[in-house]
């Protein structure tokens, strides 16, 4: 597996706000072997930034797609991004 880190930039849009998604993301992104952080915004939706290797990234993008049990996820809208060497998993 090739691990030169890679990065996303993600905002998730649905009802994703008050059903624990930026907690288990970030249980899912430790799991996975990725940095990053999760906050939620004013408009209801949750962004993230995710880097690391590119099987990690892709597995925290796979349950973003989803979210926890309570959420319910509209759309997801992912860009790339500069790797910025962050370290663990922040809730802002």
């Amino acid at each position: 597996m090739g691990s030169d880190p890679i990065a996303r930039r993600v905002v998730i849009h649905g009802r994703v706000q008050g059903v624990f998604f930026r907690d288990t993301m970030r249980s899912v992104a430790r799991d996975a072997g990725v940095s990053g952080w999760a906050a939620n915004r004013d408009d209801g939706t949750v962004e993230a930034v995710v880097e690391g290797p590119s099987d990690g990234v892709d597995r925290v993008l796979e349950f973003c797609r989803r979210g926890p049990e309570q959420a319910e996820v509209e759309r997801v809208d992912v860009d790339e991004t500069g790797v910025e060497g962050l370290t663990g998993f922040e809730i802002r």
